[in-house]
């Protein structure tokens, strides 16, 4: 495939990105033109194994916590819009319990860290051109004293569309905007570098910074993780959970054999001939969180080393140029994931972390659960599982066809029942849910006709078909 840099480098520069920004995107389009398929074979890599767990870790003594967290900064990925759940604004704008949204509690916790402490963590979110307004309007009215902060804001870069037949710069003059794509979360490493932040927490004395979601209400900020790594002399950590059978199609953490580094395998890395290994568990026990910890110091070098941009894999994602209209021109959106920069490190590790801390809110199943009683706000403003489930958190399933926007659960859910006894809850068709219903065991909801049916308040178990007599638990 042939292809002309020259035509993407002027278009970026025009719309004044840096020149990490275009040294970055100039290696995943260097990738794509010359046809990188970033297949990993069986045959290459081995398992990750003894890994250490942050249950067996040593408690930091409070004088240790304030001394590591005046040299630590706290980054959240905040450039997602929520599109698959039907939302416009910031997804950490959402509500999620007792009337705070992500971002209140995330704020929240900085503080209450801070003032236990009596250490200036720093705090930055990590925005897109979508969500920067929206979230500095929010903080503004809810938060202003953060919002003065000078390093509150790292904004995302944003990538240039390749046109998938020519390789040229995308064309869409109806609505010049669709030119752009957010370039994945791997973004995170020429921002810090193009927009000067890396320079400036360096100038601060900062050295950790840990990186986690914005949804991932399980991704705080530990002191015996922090005090793990900074102890480590590692140059990049990853926090990873053991795999289940509800994982083994997602991607795995994997040791490669060429050069032994640690390495993130996705399944669309994984040839067809190897999908039986990739999906056992048993062999590659790890998926990653993306709750990461990173030593400023080794990120600078790193970059200086290799060009002011590292080398991560491409994502390639084939797309229209208008999402909402499939007659529109084919284009490629070239990304790349912040994990995959585990490979990029001569100290790289990994450590396993219990299952709450990873609870991300991808879908409105993860946001009923949440605004449930299966989870509590505790003093401090972390999110936890209810004492009473033993980290047991039910599984649940909603309709997609009349769940899968926020709207449509929040009419058909205005009171989320109690999932306290529950293990697991499967709802078919449109279920409403009064105040007071508390559902026990393995609860299987199906309404019968089209219009919603009304569960009244009650105790549930087993098989309920609404329409019909309920059965109602003794």
């Amino acid at each position: 495939m042939a292809g002309d840099f020259a035509a993407f480098e002027a278009k970026m520069k025009a719309a004044n990105l840096s020149q990490a920004a275009i040294a970055a995107f100039k290696k995943n389009y260097d990738q794509l033109v010359a046809g990188v398929t970033g297949m990993v074979a069986e045959a290459d890599i081995s398992s990750a194994d003894g890994l250490p767990y942050l249950t067996s870790l040593p408690h930091v003594s409070p004088a240790d916590a304030k001394s590591l967290l005046s040299a630590t900064a706290v980054l959240k990925l905040n450039g997602g819009l929520g599109t698959s759940m039907g939302l416009e604004k910031a997804k950490s704008l959402l509500v999620v319990k007792d009337g705070k949204t992500f971002l209140d509690l995330i704020c929240e916790q900085v503080k209450h860290m801070r003032a236990t402490y009596g250490s200036q963590v720093v705090f930055t979110l990590m925005n897109s051109f979508s969500t920067s307004d929206d979230t500095r309007a929010f903080l503004a009215a809810a938060h202003p004293d953060l919002l003065q902060e000078p390093l509150i804001e790292l904004l995302q870069n944003k990538s240039p569309k390749v046109d998938a037949a020519s390789l040229s710069p995308a064309s869409y003059p109806a609505q010049p905007d669709m030119e752009w794509c957010p370039p994945g979360h791997g973004d995170i490493y020429p921002s810090l570098l193009g927009s000067g932040m890396l320079d400036a927490l360096a100038g601060q004395g900062i050295k950790y910074l840990f990186v986690s979601n914005s949804d991932n209400l399980g991704a705080t900020l530990d002191l015996d993780l922090l005090h793990y790594f900074a102890t480590s002399n590692k140059a990049f950590l990853m926090e990873v959970c053991e795999r289940t059978a509800a994982d083994k199609k997602g991607g795995h953490l994997c040791v490669r054999k060429a050069d032994g580094r640690l390495m993130l395998r996705e399944s669309a890395m994984c040839p067809d001939a190897d999908k039986k290994a990739f999906e056992d568990i048993a062999k590659h026990k790890y998926f990653n969180t993306n709750n990461l910890w990173v030593s400023l110091e080794a990120l600078a070098a790193t970059l200086k080393s290799s060009g002011g941009a590292l080398d991560l894999p491409l994502i390639k994602n084939k797309k229209t140029v208008n999402p909402r209209d499939a007659a529109s021109p084919p284009v490629f959106q070239l990304e790349t994931a912040m994990g995959s920069a585990i490979e990029c490190f001569d100290s790289a590790g990994a450590i396993v972390v219990p299952r709450s801390r990873f609870a991300p809110v991808k879908t409105c199943s993860d946001l009923f659960v949440l605004r449930s009683d299966a989870y509590v706000i505790a003093e401090d403003s972390t999110v936890a599982v209810a004492p009473a489930l033993k980290g047991a958190i039910p599984l649940v399933k909603l309709d997609d066809g009349h769940y899968k926007l926020v709207d449509q659960m929040e009419a058909l859910a205005p009171a989320v029942p109690s999932l306290l006894h529950a293990s697991s809850l499967t709802v078919k068709g449109a279920v409403k849910f009064s105040p007071g219903v508390v559902l026990k065991g393995e609860v299987t909801l199906e309404a019968e006709g089209s219009g919603p049916a009304v569960l009244t308040a009650g105790e549930y178990s087993g098989a309920v078909k609404l329409g019909e007599p309920a059965k109602v638990a003794a």
